[in-house]
């Protein structure tokens, strides 16, 4: 069945009348590139169909970049935020070189919106897809992982970003996922990791996946292997429902996801917190097509009528949508879907707009119609409890050493430092790999080594030890960049092995 027939829930439940609703405050950012272009069109949709908005403008992106300031938003903006508690956006150009931080993530991250929903419809027969019938969801978690943005530059050859997961963050996602797919009648969630190759991070993903969903026996669910899964998806959507994955992963697929529908360009995504939502297109500024009045609007009008949903405005966006729906179905199509023998009319940016107010009251009949279910139970955003403390013993140190020394010369002057502290070296690998002891000369190798020093039985190995043993090396010269510290947590280690170990 078509996503169209299935009742859309907001995010969260508004008991009050909606005739009798005043005015919701929220955010509204006009972006770069296109931004001011699509956004113009959309607030048009809604202004016409009764949305009862009390709208706060914010400069944010490529304007407060260039003006001197290094977040992409001044600091009287996170009020504004704060008090409306909705933000409206449209894309935003992050200007390139700089060390400017993405401020999509900067958002996210700080307004706690930990859940990135990306609902991927299909509209056939009316937008060309090679998979009619696609309804798939894509629940990404949106404030760790690689996004985390701590990297660095370490040796003069290698640089080093830092993939961070917590058991708090799996937690919320995975129980969000599951609450979304129970909320919303579907039938499935699969989780997507690469936990085969990441056991430790990608591995608590898993399960924390695996252990949230006894407590949904009515959902089906299965784990993929993310490029096996992302493949599947590309080629059978529809063995999918609801997705839920890591940021990184959930960025790639949710753009793959869309694309296969029928355009990029007409997926919306909706941002949920404790504190707030952000609703957004999931396309780019797309700079190279700004000011000519040919960008499609329909991702960010359909994430108004999402952001509608959450305001308790659910009349309204039922209605946005229909008429979006009825729009797209006449033909009535921007240059990015149009299709000789499929499309009626190509039209531009506010044409589109124009279109889709003068059918508002009007419902698709080819395309079947979206009903919102106002009385729908809010999604609850779960407060992940504090679990025990396990016993946490420290048992060696990685150290990471800049060196042009061969494997065997490398060991050789590190051997020096282990009797004295109470360690042994136990391994040294080059960008993973165990090249001492026994190397393979295959194996290339950089200037960048992780040295394992463990803990040698009866020791007294602690914080002091791990001081006195970097004071050795640096006596001898040996140019440690950083350390890593080995625990076992209830006698489990708390790291991974080298590959070849």
């Amino acid at each position: 069945m078509n996503v169209q027939s299935k009742p859309l829930s907001p995010e969260k439940s508004d008991s009050m009348n909606e005739e009798n609703q005043s005015p919701v405050p929220i955010a509204v950012a006009h972006g770069d590139g296109i931004g001011p272009e699509i956004m113009a069109a959309s607030l048009a949709v809604l202004e016409a169909a009764g949305a009862k908005l009390d709208i706060h403008e914010v400069v944010i992106g490529e304007k407060a970049y260039l003006s001197g300031n290094s977040s992409g938003l001044d600091a009287s903006v996170w009020d504004i935020l704060r008090k409306t508690k909705a933000l409206y956006k449209a894309p935003i150009t992050t200007p390139q070189g700089g060390g400017y931080k993405s401020l999509n993530v900067t958002i996210r991250k700080s307004m706690g919106l930990f859940a990135n929903v990306r609902p991927c419809v299909s509209y056939a027969p009316v937008v060309e897809t090679k998979h009619a019938g696609m309804d798939v969801v894509i629940v990404r978690e949106n404030e760790e992982d690689l996004y985390a943005g701590i990297e660095h530059r370490q040796t003069d050859e290698v640089y080093q970003c830092l993939k961070v997961i917590s058991r708090p963050g799996c937690e919320k996602i995975v129980r969000y996922a599951f609450e979304y797919a129970r909320v919303n009648k579907r039938k499935k969630v699969s989780c997507f990791t690469k936990d085969n190759i990441m056991k430790l991070t990608d591995g608590l993903f898993h399960k924390v996946f695996d252990e949230v969903a006894l407590d949904y026996p009515e959902i089906e669910t299965d784990h993929w292997i993310i490029d096996i899964g992302a493949a599947m998806l590309a080629d059978q959507p529809e063995v999918f429902d609801v997705i839920v994955t890591l940021n990184l992963y959930g960025d790639i697929v949710s753009d793959i996801t869309a694309q296969i529908s029928g355009s990029v360009g007409i997926g919306p995504s909706s941002n949920i917190g404790a504190h707030g939502a952000m609703f957004e297109a999931i396309h780019g500024s797309a700079p190279t097509i700004a000011g000519q009045g040919i960008a499609n609007p329909s991702g960010l009008l359909l994430a108004g009528a999402m952001m509608l949903a959450h305001l308790g405005q659910t009349r309204v966006a039922e209605k946005i949508h229909n008429a979006w729906l009825r729009t797209i179905e006449d033909g009535i199509h921007t240059p990015d879907l149009f299709t000789e023998g499929l499309s009626v009319k190509k039209v531009g940016t506010h044409e589109f707009g124009e279109a889709v107010i003068a059918r508002l009251g009007q419902n698709p009949e080819k395309l079947d119609k979206v009903t919102y279910d106002k009385d729908a139970k809010p999604i609850e955003i779960y407060t992940p409890v504090p679990r025990d403390s396990e016993k946490k013993e420290l048992v060696g140190v990685d150290v990471f050493v800049q060196s042009r020394m061969e494997p065997d010369q490398l060991a050789k002057l590190l051997s020096q430092a282990e009797h004295s502290v109470g360690v042994k070296l136990e391994m040294i690998t080059n960008r993973g790999v165990k090249v001492w002891p026994d190397p393979m000369p295959e194996t290339f190798c950089t200037d960048h080594w992780r040295c394992r020093f463990m803990a040698q039985p009866d020791s007294q190995f602690d914080l002091a030890s791990v001081v006195a043993l970097l004071s050795r090396l640096a006596s001898s010269n040996v140019e440690f960049i950083k350390t890593e510290h080995l625990y076992t947590f209830d006698g489990q280690p708390g790291f991974s092995l080298g590959h070849g170990q």
